[in-house]
């Protein structure tokens, strides 16, 4: 099948793509042994695809979600294969419908104020996967509420995720014991002031805000952890059962908040941090990719911001504009702590050069063509490109995803 050609590419090269088995939508991507693992927000499920070669990708195995379940984000290591189990909520047509129903206010109350009926499974599945492409079941952590949302495993003891327990506002901090992948156990929790209504606590939250982890990434003892509208955390994680706080830095407001994926670069003192835009047509403000020092992780000091793309008026285009997540530098992925890759939603997917940090430069650039069907069935949703996650291969190969168009495998040659 021949390739749908970009709307724009700069250094960066089609090869590959998949409609991975007709459930076009994806999110969070993992590449893991020739094989490319794919959560789907609206599917319901997981998908797994043969990429061994890249430029026409292989058979695909769907593995299906438990009723009313998301399984919207994953992780690969070794021969496991973590996935997350959460209230599937853009199911909720009712009260989900409208992006800023989710964006903007705290889940754990609409749920709670929805009365939803518990019909779904939240925690997370462990799976076997030392077959690549047939993965079997072999542990299940189950918790009470809403469920996890990311995670963070990349070997060793303990895994993180970000987890909406019942009797919280939003999502938290967790840790997870792995000792026994059969039997993951929750040791550990933190939260922003205010999180735990069960508690007495009374959320702080600026009205249309949510304080909610969205992702964690952990660099030796340190965790650096992005809270929505609640800014920055760097949590000291010596004690896996009792974290504790070095610095919260928030800078929503005069910002527009969303802020959502770490990258840290520790060897260097840096730390790359998106805001994620969450809303059509730059309505929740221009949102950007920061680069702090973090030379003294008491006191993160931000010292620039990413370029924006600036080809069209990608504010006009339709869809969200604006930064989404990071490729993270996994251990036996593509490793840098100078290139960094980025999707930037209906502007693609950007490579950015951050030799000097007080300078970043775009290196590559490549925009899919809009998707031809739309798995995302909310109403009045535009047909444009949503590049979602964005993972790169120990060879320099960039596999990115889309709410609608499939797999895209690219080459960068910047």
């Amino acid at each position: 099948m021949s390739l749908i050609a970009p709307d724009f590419s700069r250094n960066m090269t089609l090869i590959g793509h998949s409609d991975i088995g007709g459930r076009g939508d994806g999110l969070q991507l993992m590449v893991h042994r020739g094989f490319a693992y794919v959560a789907h927000p609206w599917s319901q499920g997981f998908s797994i695809i043969d990429v061994r070669d890249p430029k026409n990708p292989g058979n695909v195995t769907y593995v299906p979600a438990p009723a009313n379940t998301w399984n919207i984000h994953l992780q690969t290591h070794d021969d496991l294969l973590l996935v997350i189990n959460a209230l599937d909520l853009f199911a909720d047509v009712e009260t989900f419908s409208d992006e800023k129903a989710y964006y903007t206010k705290s889940v754990g109350e609409t749920v709670a104020g929805a009365k939803t009926k518990r019909a779904w499974t939240a925690g997370m599945t462990v799976y076997d996967i030392s077959t690549p492409d047939r993965p079997r079941k072999i542990g299940q952590l189950d918790v009470d509420g809403v469920g996890f949302h990311r995670l963070w495993y990349v070997g060793g003891r303990y895994a993180y995720a970000s987890a909406l327990l019942d009797g919280f506002t939003d999502y938290i901090f967790v840790t997870i014991d792995m000792a026994d992948p059969t039997k993951p156990e929750l040791v550990g929790r933190w939260w922003l002031p205010g999180m735990n209504k069960a508690a007495g606590e009374t959320s702080n939250a600026p009205e249309g805000r949510r304080h909610a982890l969205h992702h964690a990434l952990v660099h030796g003892n340190t965790a650096y952890a992005c809270w929505r509208d609640g800014g920055l955390t760097l949590l000291d994680i010596t004690d896996h059962c009792a974290p504790t706080l070095i610095k919260h830095h928030n800078w929503c407001p005069p910002y527009g908040g969303g802020t959502h994926s770490p990258l840290p670069l520790v060897e260097r003192g840096l730390l790359v941090v998106a805001d994620e835009a969450v809303l059509d047509n730059e309505e929740d403000g221009r949102k950007h990719t920061w680069v702090f020092d973090i030379r003294a992780p008491s006191n993160p000091i931000s010292i620039s911001t990413f370029p924006i793309p600036d080809e069209i008026d990608y504010t006009k285009k339709g869809g969200h504009f604006g930064p989404h997540n990071l490729h993270e530098n996994r251990p036996g992925s593509f490793v840098s702590d100078t290139l960094i890759f980025a999707t930037w939603q209906n502007a693609g997917i950007r490579a950015f050069d951050i030799s000097d940090p007080y300078r970043p430069v775009e290196t590559g650039a490549l925009v899919p063509a809009a998707p031809r069907t739309m798995t995302d069935k909310r109403p009045g949703r535009p047909q444009v490109i949503q590049s979602a996650d964005v993972f790169v291969d120990a060879r320099g190969l960039i596999y990115a995803t889309d709410y609608n168009a499939g797999l895209e495998i690219i080459e960068y040659g910047g």
